[in-house]
């Protein structure tokens, strides 16, 4: 099994195979699910996709990720796609991790999203 993740750290993961419009490809992932989750030793993790086709007018529906630590290129987290992965498909440890401006933009997304609340 992989190192431990947590919520707001970006991993590379191996999307493979993708289906019609699903985010495929090896690439980085956000880890969305609690902490409490990942310590209970789940073996799956749910995350959002990153893409580095950074697009200004697909906000808010995706938050720009500036370039650092692992993470070599500005990207955007896919907030439209969160998916459920087998650890098994994680890369060996994380690349970077979000500033909680960050995550909290995502957060918010995220909940509109799944219509929790109005955009």
């Amino acid at each position: 099994m992989t190192a431990a993740v947590r919520r707001g750290q970006i991993w590379t993961a191996n999307l493979n195979p993708n289906r019609g419009r699903e985010v495929g490809k090896i690439r980085p992932v956000l880890i969305v699910q609690g902490d409490w989750l990942s310590a209970a030793q789940s073996r799956t993790v749910v995350v959002l996709p990153l893409t580095s086709d950074v697009r200004r007018d697909a906000e808010p529906l995706r938050v720009t990720v500036d370039a650092r630590g692992g993470l070599r290129t500005a990207s955007q987290v896919v907030v439209d796609q969160p998916r459920t992965l087998d650890r098994r498909r994680l890369g060996e440890g994380p690349l970077t991790e979000l500033s909680d401006d960050e995550m909290a933009r995502v957060e918010q997304s995220l909940l509109a999203v799944l219509g929790v609340i109005v955009a």
